[in-house]
């Protein structure tokens, strides 16, 4: 019987975990042992330190429900969930970058069709987002269901409304024949990460700023490609370069043009201003 002491824990630990019946659970386990025990020595991690990271990760998962992922939001703001979508989408130089899915996506979106307006009801000014979904080698893709979300002009998300029952500022589109699609929404605002909750509460403890730029969602999938999750951000906006999730790319910042009143993209006239954004995605082919 070997007892267990400092210096011999975490082999224990190790050999344990490596019992593990499925290979890939097997390489996660001891993987993770090593390195939670290699923090812990680093820092010299106090009892009252251990404890305190207890609750944090208990309140976390308290305040998480069917509409607010904070683990997905702690995930997101360590960087962690930029590096897990850096090393899982190697698309080609060609193809639109991904980035973070985020806390609030909601599934099930409804369908509109082409220029349907997503921010029905939804104060703020009209923008438009249009252009063509392509393959790599240029081909447009029709069929391919842009799946759609952003935040309002107050940074709030539908998930983050609990007297919103309705789809709010989220919505699908397909493209058209010619892999065109067209998108209704309003202009998107930068807006503060929520820090009501364990998160914030960690943030406010630093000077890391807690905004992220305006910006829209984009999940894009086309038959025979790689899904897409994207954002598209507005050129000149505040916190493009102090995001704080990491989201921001520079090939996924777009113009939005400014247009007096008049006949929009979809053919129908804008009784006030709207602005309008251009932009194709390229989609990788899937392996």
């Amino acid at each position: 019987m070997e007892l267990v002491t400092e210096d011999n824990i975490t082999e224990l630990a190790e050999q344990r975990w490596a019992t593990a019946h499925d290979p890939r659970t097997q390489e996660l386990m001891t993987a993770l042992v090593r390195h939670l025990h290699a923090f812990a020595r680093e820092v010299r991690l106090t009892e009252p330190e251990w404890m305190a990271a207890i609750r944090w990760l208990t309140a976390t998962g308290q305040i998480s429900d069917e509409k607010r992922e904070e683990f997905i939001l702690a995930s997101d703001v360590l960087g962690l969930s930029m590096l897990v979508v850096q090393m899982n989408h190697a698309f080609a130089p060609e193809a639109t970058p991904a980035t973070v899915l985020g806390p609030f996506h909601i599934d099930g979106s409804p369908e509109l069709g082409y220029g349907g307006d997503m921010s029905d009801g939804v104060t703020g000014t009209p923008l438009y987002v249009t252009g063509t979904v392509r393959s790599l080698d240029g081909t447009p893709l029709p069929g391919a269901v842009l799946d759609v979300w952003q935040a309002d002009a107050d940074g709030a998300y539908e998930s983050q409304l609990a007297e919103v029952e309705e789809a709010r500022l989220r919505a699908k589109y397909t493209t058209r024949a010619d892999g065109t699609y067209c998108v209704r929404t309003i202009a998107p605002k930068g807006y503060s990460i929520p820090m009501d909750g364990p998160v914030g509460e960690l943030i406010s403890r630093t000077d890391i700023s807690h905004f992220r730029p305006a910006h829209v969602h984009f999940l894009v999938n086309a038959a025979g490609h790689e899904p897409l999750i994207t954002h598209l951000f507005q050129e000149g906006a505040e916190y493009l370069d102090s995001d704080v999730v990491f989201g921001t790319k520079q090939e996924l910042v777009v113009t939005f043009q400014a247009h007096d009143p008049g006949p929009t993209p979809d053919g129908t006239p804008s009784a006030v201003p709207w602005v309008e954004a251009r932009y194709d995605f390229i989609l990788q082919p899937a392996d």
